[in-house]
């Protein structure tokens, strides 16, 4: 496991890649977002897990999104996420339609290691429609049963950010076990940390069940306060008002190259102001 500065983590993302994000109540990655909108990043295939947020819809302002693979796009209740609805009405993003369980399925399957998996509570749905990838079969156990093959989802990269990380490259999540299925899944795993801590995070019996091991993880960078605006197990809270900040200046292309100038390009203190 390597230990980077976070515009070198960033870097490490090339064009075109299938990036895994979570969303912003799950240690959504928004100071690797801002990196790489310095990096000049293009042609992004975003995986939401299970749903997209501020992250996205940021990189989608700057250029860098190509296509979204989500059950939603939103910033809960800041509104909707504007640089996503105006991509998505110009026809300038591909947008995949999911639902949180199949967003969930397809990267367990992934990390399971198998072609597909089957699902069966969204049959009937329009979804359907709109994802000729997805296949309804006949349950080869019991016939006149439908279920749905999803194909398995293992994208280029899962990054993500994480209250701390040992020098093994073993990472606590808490709660939310999601992070580990993305990791599971990804081909490489990169995450920002508040932290870096001595000794070994999996011999702690308190921390281990929160430990997603070192042997999934690539690279990480300290970033503090690296999920901000969103907020961080108990580490600190969602900024609100920055989130309707947010929300009211990229209604308008002018109000979010304003945006990035003052929060992204010119690089700050995570949440100084």
């Amino acid at each position: 496991m390597r230990i980077l500065e976070l515009d070198r983590l960033a870097a490490e993302i090339p064009a075109g890649a299938m990036v895994a994000i979570p969303p912003d109540n799950s240690a959504t990655c928004a100071a690797f977002a801002r990196a790489l909108v310095r990096q000049g990043a293009r042609g992004l295939r975003l995986v939401g897990v299970p749903v997209s947020g501020y992250a996205t819809d940021l990189l989608i302002g700057a250029g860098c999104v190509a296509e979204v693979q989500s059950s939603a796009v939103t910033l809960d209740e800041a509104g909707l996420a504007p640089c996503f609805t105006r991509a998505v009405k110009a026809g300038q993003i591909r947008m995949l339609d999911a639902t949180c369980p199949t967003m969930h399925a397809m990267l367990e399957a992934a990390g399971r290691g198998i072609p597909f998996i089957p699902i069966r509570g969204i049959l009937g749905s329009d979804v359907l429609k709109h994802r000729p990838d997805w296949r309804v079969i006949d349950n080869p156990f019991q016939e006149g049963d439908p279920i749905l093959l999803l194909p398995a989802l293992a994208p280029d990269f899962a990054v993500f950010h994480a209250a701390a990380a040992d020098r093994q490259g073993n990472v606590w999540v808490g709660r939310h076990h999601e992070l580990a299925s993305m990791a599971h899944a990804a081909k490489r795993t990169l995450v920002t940390v508040e932290r870096i801590v001595e000794g070994n995070l999996i011999d702690d019996e308190r921390m281990a069940p929160g430990v997603i091991s070192g042997v999934y993880i690539e690279a990480v960078a300290v970033a503090e306060r690296g999920a901000w605006p969103g907020g961080l197990l108990d580490e600190y809270p969602d900024d609100a008002v920055h989130f309707l900040e947010y929300a009211r200046l990229a209604r308008s292309e002018e109000g979010f190259r304003a945006y990035l100038a003052r929060y992204v390009l010119r690089v700050t203190a995570a949440a100084a102001e």
